[in-house]
């Protein structure tokens, strides 16, 4: 019988060693006849184990036994294409073949040759589709399902509570999905998170917007002609679309303000200069995953009270609240638009979701009580080639991150 030194056991003469504990010097120095023959075997035993973790089948499918699939978006005023020519160049590096639909890049200002330059085919749409993975932006119209093949696999946005024909049809080809906008906001998943990339695009491009609609200028002036003050502008909802506009508004001189349910954001607005707005209710709107949540009947009065005062003051209004799987709380009402100046602005990033604005009319510009209202619903495909490099980065090391050592592996 073997007995066990500090914590090593010992071991016939032979070497030959049946155990894979660590080896401990110090257990050498103490029994130095009973243990120096173990270190050779040790030694053998550890070369062994190597070998056969070696050995050892990687699981899943090699990347160059894939294909990927990238198809021109058909969405109304899509812009944007899934994959950016760097994306592409990175995935083509690790072994994949990239299929990209004919001039699925053009409004994004990537051409065919761009593509082909990283490393990509161009091919038709049919062949685009049914590449082992499919990448998307915008969730495949129903008619684009039948393109996928049974078993295939696709990422894209799928807003899947909102989608359940679209789910139900994707299923019944055993179809493989992954939404990108169901990616968790984890420190881990930081660089899977597109919902962020694209809200931070959204959030600038609504103060341009907002200025395009404006008629004087965002900062003050003290000019030979005459004094101009600076605009005021009003941000609803600190997350990252909105603080995306803040920042933007304060670069271009506005005088801004800014006002969420959650405290954290305080912090994060007076950061850019901003000045952070309060309501006497003290109530805490943190929900899960990083987003607000629904407030009481108290605070919702104390904050309509806040949004009337403000109407009066400001200029132009930027809403940006949104609550998951819920319709976008109303939170300007008609009668606070009524108060504001002739001329003023209002941009309704909710307006996808229903609008947080009550007189937006969402996908659309329009001009209610000499207030211009933008309802756009395709902001950061007003920007096509910057949001399509960073979803392209986003998807692409999302799609790499599912399996290990250059093999597509679902776990």
């Amino acid at each position: 019988m073997h007995q066990l030194i500090a914590g090593v056991p010992t071991v016939p003469t032979d070497g030959v060693v049946v155990t894979h504990l660590a080896f401990d010097a110090r257990a050498v120095e103490q029994q130095p006849g009973k243990l120096l023959c173990s270190v050779r075997g040790l030694r053998t035993h550890a070369r062994l184990c190597e070998s056969a973790k070696e050995a050892e089948p990687i699981k899943g499918i090699p990347y160059k036994n894939l294909t990927i699939g990238v198809p021109k978006e058909i969405w109304q005023n899509e812009r944007r294409v899934a994959l950016a020519p760097a994306a592409v160049t990175a995935l083509s590096k690790k072994g994949f073949t990239v299929n990209v639909e004919d001039n699925a890049g053009v409004l994004a200002k990537y051409p065919n040759a761009a593509f082909e330059e990283a490393g990509a085919k161009i091919v038709d749409r049919n062949a685009a589709f049914t590449s082992d993975i499919v990448l998307k932006i915008r969730q495949p119209a129903l008619e684009e399902v039948d393109l996928l093949k049974d078993n295939g696999m696709l990422i894209s946005f799928l807003y899947p509570a909102q989608n359940k024909e679209l789910l139900d049809k994707m299923a019944s080809k055993k179809i493989t999905a992954f939404a990108m906008d169901c990616v968790p906001r984890i420190s881990r998943a930081q660089v899977f998170d597109a919902l962020s990339s694209m809200a931070n695009i959204a959030g600038y491009r609504a103060v341009v917007e907002a200025s395009n609609h404006f008629g004087r200028f965002f900062t003050g002036q003290i000019t030979a002609a005459g004094k101009v003050p600076p605009a005021k502008v009003l941000v609803i909802g600190g997350g990252v679309a909105g603080l995306a506009a803040v920042g933007q508004a304060k670069n271009m001189g506005a005088i801004v303000r800014a006002f969420d349910t959650r405290a954290a954001v305080k912090e994060q607005v007076e950061s850019f200069g901003a000045e952070f707005l309060e309501v006497n209710v003290k109530e805490s709107g943190e929900g899960t995953g990083g987003y607000a949540k629904e407030m009481s009947k108290e605070f919702i009065e104390a904050e309509m009270a806040l949004f009337a005062k403000q109407a009066k003051e400001v200029d132009i209004i930027i809403s940006t609240a949104l609550i998951p799987g819920k319709k976008a709380p109303v939170l300007i009402k008609k009668e606070h638009v009524d108060l504001m100046k002739p001329g003023s602005v209002v941009v309704d990033l909710a307006a996808e979701a229903g609008g947080n604005i009550e007189t937006t009319v969402p996908g659309e510009v329009s001009v209610y009580n000499d207030v211009t209202h933008i309802g756009l619903t395709d902001l950061p495909s007003r920007l096509p080639t910057q949001s399509s490099f960073l979803y392209g980065n986003n998807i692409s090391k999302f799609l790499l991150s599912i399996g290990e050592k250059d093999h597509f592996n679902i776990n």
